[in-house]
């Protein structure tokens, strides 16, 4: 198989914690040419699409992923995107909706893993305010807007004291803060903060009892939970996630955690959304990760498992199942070969 990951400069990989790497070293091993792009180097050429790629030398592959990273070789090629049998997005967010324009050209030709689509529609926060609860038993009380004296009223008639402030953009826990209704001043100066000349989109949510506890991060794939693990934040900061500060430990999921991932699994399989982390505190669904979700080294490593293994085995049994033109496949795969072996 020929794969290609559209991801975040490979100078930037954490080799110790990267979830992206686990899944390129687990490419690597079975054998599988693995090529390397950013949103950025997305290209149109004579009307096709290609990518000024990385691709990884045929070597050894170590045992040890941080090894295999430092030690990893690559050979610059121009490649066309429809020749590689899957493309694995794993960019940071925010997303880059242009490069998404670029691969609707090879949808057909390339499992495109997660969906183009899915990714336009759910690529922000406004993704999990929307999803169904007709009963709100899994999604908090959720309000999105760029109005200051609109947020400002929701905060000041909310019958609880506390809310949760946050951009629609942000992740890894950035801006994530904890509001209380009579701090009108200082609420005031953060809203003008928050939206500043851009007008951004900002988001008050309903505090959800037990968040200082931390939050859960679960991992999806093909609309089932694989692994879990819980987040407990720094002492004095609201915030779980890992790169703010937070710690993992083991976890097991309860009725209700299950229940949840039942209601939505459905749900991100029909969008496309096959491999997301689901962010849940108390049983209710914060946030759904779909752009570069994390988690794969923590739980691993508290789990004795490798759930890397599962999300490329599902990818490989995709792209089996996925009807391509044979000949059309076969022209550009070609081109990848010889990248690879050159």
């Amino acid at each position: 198989m020929k794969i290609c990951f559209v991801m975040y400069p490979w100078h930037k990989v954490e080799p110790e914690t990267d979830s992206t790497l686990r899944l390129i070293h687990e490419v690597a091993s079975r054998g599988h040419t693995v090529a390397l792009t950013t949103p950025s180097n997305l290209t149109m050429r004579d009307s096709m699409a290609i990518a000024f790629c990385r691709v990884l030398k045929k070597t050894d592959v170590s045992n040890n992923v941080p090894s295999f990273y430092r030690k990893a070789e690559f050979r610059k090629a121009e490649l066309p995107l429809a020749g590689f049998d899957a493309i694995i997005m794993r960019a940071n967010p925010p997303l880059d909706t242009m490069a998404l324009n670029f691969l609707d050209s090879v949808r057909d030709d390339t499992f495109i893993f997660n969906d183009i689509d899915g990714l336009r529609v759910a690529n922000n926060k406004l993704y999990t305010a929307s999803l169904p609860d007709p009963n709100r038993e899994f999604i908090p009380v959720t309000h999105v807007s760029k109005n200051r004296e609109y947020l400002e009223r929701v905060l000041e008639e909310n019958p609880n004291d506390r809310m949760i402030m946050k951009p629609l953009n942000g992740y890894g826990g950035k801006g994530v803060i904890l509001v209380e209704k009579n701090a009108k001043s200082s609420v005031r100066s953060l809203l003008d903060f928050y939206i500043g000349d851009d007008h951004n989109y900002v988001i008050l949510q309903d505090y959800i009892e037990g968040a200082e506890q931390g939050d859960v991060r679960i991992m999806m794939l093909n609309g089932e939970p694989i692994g879990a693990m819980r987040r407990v934040p720094a002492k004095d900061d609201v915030r779980s996630n890992i790169h703010a500060g937070g710690q993992e430990v083991k976890h097991t999921l309860t009725k209700q955690e299950l229940r949840l991932c039942r209601h939505i699994g459905p749900k991100l399989v029909r969008d496309g959304l096959y491999f997301v982390g689901l962010d849940v505190i108390n049983g209710k669904l914060v946030e759904v990760n779909v752009l570069s979700p994390g988690g794969i080294t923590r739980i691993n490593r508290l789990n004795r498992t490798k759930l890397q293994r599962e999300v490329i085995d599902f990818v490989e049994s995709v792209v089996k199942a996925k009807d391509v033109s044979i000949a059309r496949k076969n022209k550009f795969r070609q081109v990848i070969e010889d990248a690879a072996a050159s």
